[in-house]
């Protein structure tokens, strides 16, 4: 008999609009849904959005697919009450919380079960690393805080993707605490890519930025980064894709976009569906992301997937990038470092360029076909 695992989590497929988590859940369901039964409690609206999912019915349990049922809350049927029945509907093994501060999704799950012997894993999506508090976060150390004076997190195993979070984990919930490691995995990829042909034409240049448009995200570094770049010969062009999250963040940004000189084309194209990621990175070059932390960064393993090198911060797993020749990943504490990785790839001729689109792809491949990465993770399912 299969293990049923329930997942709890704020927002879920078909919503993408609140990025990574809901990435990484569909990635871990792809890969085990032969091994497992996953049960998905969620609401039935995206990311920052009131209208609810079309033809999803909410309220009741509905087949996604084989062996993947989900349970769409609407907002009036959210509580307290209303979260028991649901869990008391199935028979589970071990349930996984997506982050800490959701009241509906990671709060209350853990209060209505906290006297169910079954286990309990909390996956920490980088919440718990130094770079999270960099907003709210007198709120947030507070809620840590009191949540761990009473013993809120006692007989929970908490889920981190790398020795790092790990180590952020016991900082601030404590020493003792109990953290398996297993890194995000990647999208379960129908066909492999191996060598083809990237072209890049001389003095052209097109850039991708693919996350929601909020501070952490780093978009204004990256515009006031290409502020500095007086290459006025190059055709420089930039696409953001992603959910419109901070709107007064937004306006800062259009403040400098107009004063970009004319070869520097900057478009926001809204969000992006992730069955159409592959093919819309494959019309760019690089992907650029200087994100003030990353827990994982899906977009970047993608972007790399297709083929694209990366232009990202220092912030992330994913380091090195330069002697690897598959991109650059900088310190954004001084934009000077931005502007220099820019126009290092700006310059890149069409030969350099393809050995470095067929560089990210091999790397990419070893990543997404990694045995150890599908085994960690097969272990903490089994938990």
């Amino acid at each position: 008999m299969k293990k049923k695992i329930v997942i709890s989590i704020d927002w879920f497929l078909p919503g993408t609009k609140s990025g990574g988590p809901v990435r990484s859940y569909a990635n871990l369901i792809d890969h085990f849904k032969d091994e497992f039964e996953f049960y998905i409690i969620t609401r039935n609206t995206d990311y920052c959005e009131l209208i609810p999912y079309q033809n999803i019915e909410s309220n009741t349990w509905i087949t996604k697919e084989l062996n993947v049922y989900v349970y769409y809350f609407s907002q009036s049927e959210l509580s307290k009450k209303n979260l028991k029945k649901v869990y008391n509907s199935i028979s589970f093994d071990i349930i996984l919380i997506n982050g800490l501060y959701s009241w509906y999704f990671s709060i209350l799950p853990l209060l209505i079960l906290k006297s169910s012997s079954f286990k309990k894993i909390v996956s920490a999506r980088g919440m718990l690393n130094s770079q999270a508090f960099s907003v709210k976060k007198k709120k947030k150390k507070i809620f840590i805080g009191i949540a761990s004076l009473l013993g809120f997190y006692k007989n929970v195993v908490f889920h981190a993707t790398n020795i790092l979070e790990s180590q952020s984990i016991k900082k601030e919930i404590g020493k003792t605490t109990k953290v398996l490691i297993a890194s995000n995995l990647p999208r379960v990829m129908q066909t492999q890519v191996k060598n083809y042909i990237r072209e890049k034409e001389s003095k052209k240049v097109k850039f991708i930025t693919v996350a929601r448009i909020a501070k952490e995200k780093g978009a204004l570094y990256t515009l006031q980064a290409l502020v500095l770049i007086n290459k006025l010969d190059v055709v420089i062009e930039l696409d953001f894709y992603g959910a419109l999250y901070d709107t007064e963040y937004w306006k800062e940004c259009e403040r400098l976009i107009l004063k970009l000189p004319k070869n520097i084309i900057v478009n926001y194209k809204g969000n992006i569906n992730g069955n159409q990621l592959f093919s819309t990175l494959q019309q760019y070059h690089f992907l650029i992301l200087p994100s003030e932390g990353e827990n994982y960064g899906h977009a970047i393993l993608e972007s790399l997937s297709a083929g694209l090198p990366v232009i990202i911060s220092n912030n992330t797993p994913w380091t090195n990038l330069e002697s690897k020749k598959i991109g650059w990943d900088v310190d954004i504490r001084k934009i000077e470092n931005l502007r220099i990785a820019i126009e290092k790839s700006i310059d890149m001729n069409a030969d350099v360029y393809q050995q470095y689109a067929l560089n990210a792809v091999s790397f990419a491949n070893t990543i997404i076909y990694d045995k150890k990465v599908k085994q960690s993770n097969r272990l903490l399912l089994n938990l």
